[in-house]
């Protein structure tokens, strides 16, 4: 594989995962509209990203009414788009 359709496709990743958290911040803003959520987009966004978000709020109760397990999740997908990054750089420096 060249060094070149690695960057792309790791570009492609961090780019997916962007997109992924931009999403997930309006879904969370959603919830401060009243029925934002039981609108169509609202449930299709459910659908997308209540799978990634419902293991965070299993381990981290919320605060009253301030759920603070969308703020962990997205430390994790900044983890996991910095790890791409290094993998990419170890891949890289193997390549030199």
């Amino acid at each position: 594989m060249s060094v070149e359709l690695l960057a792309t496709i790791m570009n492609f990743i961090l780019f997916v995962v962007r997109i992924y958290t931009i999403g997930m911040i309006i879904y969370i803003f959603m919830s401060w509209l009243p029925g934002a959520r039981e609108s169509v987009v609202g449930q299709f966004m459910a659908k997308v990203y209540e799978p990634f978000l419902e293991p965070f709020r299993r381990f981290i109760p919320p605060l009253g009414m301030i759920d603070l397990s969308p703020i962990v999740a997205f430390i994790v997908l900044n983890l996991f788009s910095q790890g791409i990054v290094a993998i990419f750089n170890m891949i890289v420096r193997h390549f030199y």
